[in-house]
C-alpha cells in the first residue's frame, strides 16, 4: 500500500459516495478521518512530509490520536465545559468505528474493539442507516407497509432532524421526489433528500396509493402518513378507512417501537437516529 494516507482518505470518502451512504455519514468520516491524520502528520518529525495510508493505520498513532482526543485536544472549538473539557463518550466511540470502517476498506489488519452505547439513546450514523435499510427489508412478522412506512419515517427523522410530531404533518405534496435533488418541503424549507431516503419514500408513496386505491377508490386527501388498516369506530360512526385520516403520532411512533424492538432487541427511540451535533 504505497499510496498517501491523504489519497487513501479521499478514495475512502468517494467509495462511500459511489455506495449512496448518508451525507451526514460521509461528513462524519471525512471530519474524524481528516483530525486523525493532522494529528499523526503533527507528530512526525518532518510534519510536511507525507504519510502513507499504511503508516497512519499503524496502532500506536491510532492509540495516541484516541488518548489526545479523548482528552480534549484535538478540539478545534471551546465548549460550555471550557476548552479543556474531556470529549463525549459518543464521540470517542464514533472515532474508533471511523478508525475501524476505513481499516476494513484499506484492508489493514488491525481492528479496535468498539466500546458499548453508553446511554443506548444515540446511534452514529452507519448505525441509524442500518437500521433503516433493515426496516425497508425485513419484516418480522408485520405487514409490509407498516415496514415500509415506518422505514421511510425514520429515514426522514435521521436525515432532516426532524421529531416524528413534525413530519407526521406533511402532504404528499411537501415530497418532491422528481425534483433535481429530490427534496422535501419542511416548515423552514426545503431540504434534499439522499438516493436511499428518497427510494424508501418512494417506496412508501408506492404502498400508500395501493392503499388509497382500495380503500378510498382512488380519491385522495393527501396525508403523507396514513394507517394501513381501518382505524377504531368512534361511537356511533363506521371504521374510517385507511387513508381518510392522517396517522395519529402515537401510531407512528408505537409501529417504530415494535418493529425495532423486533429488530434490535432493544428499544431506540426515533430521536435516537438523528444525526445532527
Amino acid at each position: 500500500m504505497t499510496r498517501t494516507a491523504l489519497a487513501a482518505i479521499d478514495a475512502f470518502l468517494e467509495y462511500l459516495r459511489t455506495r449512496q451512504f448518508a451525507d451526514e455519514t460521509r461528513r462524519v468520516r471525512g471530519t474524524f478521518l481528516t483530525e486523525y491524520l493532522e494529528h499523526a502528520q503533527n507528530a512526525e518529525k518532518d510534519p510536511l512530509a507525507p504519510l502513507s495510508a499504511a503508516e497512519l493505520m499503524e496502532l500506536p498513532r491510532v492509540h495516541a490520536w484516541l488518548e489526545d482526543a479523548a482528552a480534549g485536544r484535538t478540539r478545534r472549538r471551546n465548549t460550555l465545559s471550557g476548552p479543556s473539557a474531556r470529549a463525549a463518550d459518543a464521540s470517542s466511540r464514533v472515532r474508533i468505528i471511523t478508525y475501524n470502517v476505513f481499516a476494513e476498506y484499506l484492508g489493514t489488519p488491525w481492528r479496535l474493539e468498539v466500546p458499548p452505547n453508553a446511554t443506548g439513546e444515540h446511534l452514529d450514523p452507519d448505525e441509524a442507516e442500518q437500521l433503516v435499510r433493515r426496516l425497508a427489508v425485513e419484516r418480522r412478522g408485520a405487514r409490509a407497509a407498516v415496514a415500509v412506512r415506518t422505514a421511510a419515517l425514520a429515514a426522514l427523522v435521521a436525515e432532516t432532524g426532524s421529531t416524528i410530531a413534525e413530519l407526521a404533518q406533511l402532504t404528499t405534496d411537501d415530497v418532491q421526489l422528481h425534483h433535481k435533488p429530490p427534496r422535501i418541503l419542511l416548515p423552514h424549507g426545503p431540504q434534499p433528500l439522499s438516493p436511499a431516503t428518497a427510494r424508501v419514500l418512494g417506496r412508501w408513496l408506492r404502498q400508500r396509493a395501493g392503499i388509497i386505491a382500495t380503500s378510498l377508490q382512488g380519491t385522495d386527501p393527501g396525508h403523507l402518513w396514513i394507517p394501513t388498516e381501518p382505524g377504531r369506530p368512534r361511537e356511533g360512526e363506521d371504521s374510517p378507512p385507511p387513508g381518510l385520516r392522517p396517522a395519529a403520532v402515537r401510531t407512528l411512533h408505537s409501529a417504530h417501537r415494535r418493529l425495532v424492538l423486533d429488530l434490535l432487541g432493544r428499544p431506540v427511540r426515533p430521536n435516537a437516529l438523528r444525526t445532527d451535533g
